[in-house]
């Protein structure tokens, strides 16, 4: 029970990292402002999305 439980959360994780991502590209910031902000939601998964959800470029993506 205890490894699907992770499991949903690791998908529920990778599900907000990419729609993190999207939202970065689709943002107005400058091309390396955009790099630097994926590289760290791709390398640090969960503190990244914190981050970018607290101080983060935003772009026009609506769900």
């Amino acid at each position: 029970m205890g490894s699907t439980f992770n499991g949903l959360i690791g998908l529920i994780i990778l599900a907000l990292d990419i729609w993190a991502i999207v939202n970065v590209i689709k943002s107005n910031a400058e091309s390396g402002i955009k790099i630097l902000w994926i590289l760290l939601i791709v390398l640090l998964p969960v503190i990244g999305l914190i981050i970018w959800a607290l101080m983060g470029p935003r772009g026009s993506v609506k769900l």
